[in-house]
């Protein structure tokens, strides 16, 4: 079976909404349209060649990620709102929270956050719009997050390559390459285009 071709970074960004930028203002402001004021923000999004319903109900389906998000041993869906998550963490941890929808206008975007005494407190926001020229689907996951141990810990799980905005980029390129061709890059390639995108990010 042919490998899939890794996701470029430019396709990892192409058409990436105003809210993709770098730029503090921006950060801040998304954060307080999600309730995330003062975590950490990630912002990444792809250009992915399938239509927009399709990769919405494929990732509104929780128990589709693990295909694709590849440090979450485990998702318990409880009900169409609430969710478990059991997710591998740096030197052989796990963390684990529950998850409630907040927000949703299907076909376009849902926003989550964690509930009660999550070990990693988090929320974010997932968007779908049409691609220009009929060339697909944006998909723009913004993730905000109150990393362990504040700074410290972010660093520790930055040096295990299990930061969040990392494996955001890292998951949308899997997603892209599952959808797009029914499967994953070998390890080796994949971890490769990873490498070489993180150095450019």
């Amino acid at each position: 079976m042919t490998s899939a071709r890794p996701a470029t970074d430019a396709e990892l960004h192409d058409d990436a909404p105003g809210a993709v930028a770098k730029d503090a203002a921006v950060r801040r402001e998304t954060a307080a349209e999600i309730g995330a004021e003062g975590h950490e923000i990630s912002l990444q999004s792809v250009t992915i060649g399938k239509p927009r319903a399709e990769l919405y109900a494929f990732f509104r389906d929780f128990t589709n990620l693990p295909h694709f998000m590849e440090n979450i041993v485990r998702i318990d869906v409880r009900d169409a709102t609430h969710s478990h998550w059991v997710v591998a963490a740096p030197a052989g941890r796990t963390v684990e929270w529950d998850s409630v929808i907040t927000d949703e206008t299907p076909g376009e975007r849902f926003t989550y956050t964690s509930t009660g005494d999550a070990d990693i407190a988090n929320s974010g926001r997932i968007e779908f719009r049409d691609a220009p020229g009929g060339r697909g689907t944006v998909v723009s996951a913004t993730l905000t997050y109150d990393p362990p141990g504040g700074k410290v810990g972010k660093l520790i799980a930055l040096l295990f390559q299990k930061e969040p905005s990392i494996q955001s980029r890292r998951d949308l390129r899997r997603l892209k390459q599952l959808m797009e061709t029914g499967e994953i890059a070998t390890a080796a390639r994949n971890r490769a285009a990873a490498d070489a995108d993180d150095m450019k990010g």
